[in-house]
């Protein structure tokens, strides 16, 4: 693997080249972040959400820890969130493991404040929680940039 930093107005980008075919792995588990996490045991934990519960059967509410920046210095909210669901909603199968990943179609974000959102999914899916677990949060330079291909390709979807 080959590590660059560009000074030219592109402040925290980190240009990576390795013909590995799972390198999207070590950039995505040492550049992003998600709500929830699990434990030794399997247990889904807070990670970036400093909690989560439901508030009805199709509603699952994350409240955001507060004073989370990004490696470029960039401020984590609800903004960061919904920037990253809208993104990623679109693709058929936006996880490489499989489409068991998704939230069901239909799902609607709603940012209640800063460090507030409310997943409203059509239907009620008990391992909504654990799904967020594949939920990756970048920055929003990843996606003006990168964007998992997207941004270059028009799609980040079955070139993995």
């Amino acid at each position: 693997m080959s590590l660059q930093y560009s000074q030219n107005n592109t402040k925290g980008m980190v240009y990576v080249v390795d013909p590995s075919p799972l390198n999207w792995l070590y950039i995505l588990f040492n550049t992003m972040e998600e709500a929830v996490g699990v434990d030794h045991l399997g247990n889904v934990v807070p990670s970036l959400a400093e909690s989560y519960r439901w508030v009805d059967d199709t509603t699952l509410e994350l409240v955001l820890r507060e004073g989370v920046n990004y490696h470029n210095g960039e401020y984590f909210s609800s903004e960061n969130v919904n920037l990253n669901f809208q993104q990623i909603k679109p693709w058929i199968a936006p996880h490489p493991p499989g489409t068991w990943i998704n939230l069901p179609n239909g799902t609607e974000l709603e940012i209640v404040d800063e460090f507030t959102v409310r997943l409203h999914l059509p239907k009620h899916d008990g391992l909504a929680p654990a799904k967020l677990r594949a939920h990756h949060y970048a920055n929003t330079l990843f996606w003006q940039r990168l964007g998992f291909g997207y941004a270059s390709i028009g799609s980040a979807e079955g070139h993995w």
